[in-house]
């Protein structure tokens, strides 16, 4: 029954780096600015996007609601993150802890499963030419976005009806920068067996499904591309592949860390570092590393600000 009266009335408190109260300024620093950088980033990506008519293809349709979800993902967690490291320590709401894991947890799992279909679209495009309009039609990749939001909305509601379950009693510290489901599993003084299950085999369903898909897409490709004659289409090919693969790695490894390894087998401090490349890091890269330097983005930033506003700019 105490457990009970805590898990409605109480709040957390986010530890955040307090174990080294050295780093809070630093911290805090490093973060409004990665913050700042990937706002504009992917505000301004998701404006090209929508005001050209050349870049309404489906790919740069995904790109939109990737940066619409790193956008909103990083939102949920780095602004409290900051009141965090600023004041040391930072309450957070039991209602608010759970509204802010939700929100994250769903974003994680809707990014995995678009890094999948974007490694599709890829492949659509590079082995199936001739089809690639009706594979890729609209309705296909409205259908395609729906399901990947739907399957993030309901992993994450599964997790947080278990997680909702648990007693948490006197325990009420997180030892990290935001209310991250492994963090506040360590808190619970009742069995969380059956939510490090489900946590295990939805990070094998999502994260593994999306890397197996991503590699099945681009084992075709490489097969693909290798029977090119023309050396410079395989470069053509490649430059927007390395691009993609780079981010899917940095978002995967952590994810694969974070979720599919036991509690006791990582340092916490070390889950707090690996953290930070799934709110702050990708968020901040995929903009750069899938279009800033892609000549179809260059072009529709030439025409929405006017050529003659930056005629020197070399990456323009």
């Amino acid at each position: 029954m105490e457990g009970e009266n805590f898990t409605a009335l109480s709040d957390f408190i986010l530890l955040g780096f307090s174990d080294v109260p050295e780093l809070h300024t630093p911290m805090f620093i490093i973060f409004l600015s990665l913050y700042t950088l990937l706002v504009m980033g992917n505000l301004l990506l998701m404006l090209l996007i929508n005001t050209d008519p050349q870049l309404y293809t489906p790919m740069y349709f995904f790109l939109t609601h990737l940066s619409f979800m790193d956008l909103c993902l990083s939102s949920a967690v780095i602004p409290k993150a900051l009141e965090t490291f600023l004041l040391g320590t930072s309450n957070i709401s039991f209602v608010g802890c759970f509204a802010q894991m939700h929100v994250f947890i769903m974003l994680v799992t809707c990014e995995c499963f678009l890094l999948g279909v974007m490694a599709y679209d890829r492949y659509a495009a590079v082995c199936q030419p001739l089809h690639y309009v009706t594979l890729m039609s609209r309705a296909c990749c409205y259908k395609m976005t729906v399901l990947v939001y739907a399957t993030g909305f309901l992993t994450s509601l599964v997790h947080m009806v278990l997680a909702g379950r648990l007693a948490f009693c006197q325990a009420r510290s997180i030892n990290h920068f935001f209310c991250e489901l492994p963090a506040l599993l360590r808190l619970s003084c009742s069995s969380t067996r059956p939510n490090h299950i489900l946590q295990v085999c939805s990070a094998e369903l999502n994260i593994v499904g999306s890397i197996l898909v991503i590699l099945a897409s681009y084992a075709c490709i490489l097969y693909t591309v290798l029977r090119m004659p023309s050396a410079g289409a395989r470069l053509k090919v490649f430059s927007t592949c390395t691009s993609h693969l780079a981010a899917v790695t940095i978002f995967c490894v952590a994810g694969l860390v974070t979720y599919m390894l036991p509690s006791k087998a990582r340092p916490e401090g070390e889950e707090k570092l690996v953290s930070i490349f799934y709110t702050a890091v990708t968020p901040l890269l995929n903009p750069l590393v899938y279009s800033l330097r892609n000549r179809a983005v260059k072009g529709a930033l030439r025409r929405l600000w006017g050529q003659r506003l930056f005629p020197q700019l070399p990456w323009l």
